[in-house]
């Protein structure tokens, strides 16, 4: 788990809107974009060219 008040300053690096965690908490999504960002050893991948598309 990411801790709490980092959670609370991290944005979308793409839209700069708010994210969450998916519901395998392995993630972190930006709903607007249809985006999510990985989450490796405890550290969230906040690169554009590495989140996966989520759009159908």
């Amino acid at each position: 788990m990411i801790d709490k008040a980092l959670m609370k300053i991290l944005v979308c690096p793409k839209c700069k809107g708010e994210i969450h965690y998916n519901s395998n908490k392995d993630g972190l999504v930006c709903d607007a974009c249809q985006l999510e960002y990985p989450i490796r050893d405890d550290i969230p991948v906040m690169l554009i060219d590495e989140a996966k598309s989520l759009a159908v």
